[in-house]
């Protein structure tokens, strides 16, 4: 079996790196569409954390003051 010509060996690793970026741009376009839909899911949850936490503070407001603490009290 003859060896392949430098030319044919070039264009069989062109073809190999063509394939390849194609197979990482594909990479590329997913992790990309991951991190989008990442961050917008942590801005939906930094937004309800928000809300909860307005929420908890107005119930905390609403609460009596504590009365101090007394050793009668025990």
């Amino acid at each position: 079996m003859a060896l392949p010509s430098p030319t044919d060996q070039i264009a069989e690793r062109v073809e190999r790196l063509l394939l390849r970026h194609a197979e990482l741009q594909r990479t590329n376009a997913l992790l990309t569409e991951q991190v989008a839909a990442l961050t917008h899911e942590r801005d939906s949850l930094k937004s309800r954390l928000s809300a909860a936490r307005a929420r908890v503070d107005a119930l905390l407001e609403r609460l009596p003051a504590a009365a101090p603490a007394t050793k009668d009290a025990e």
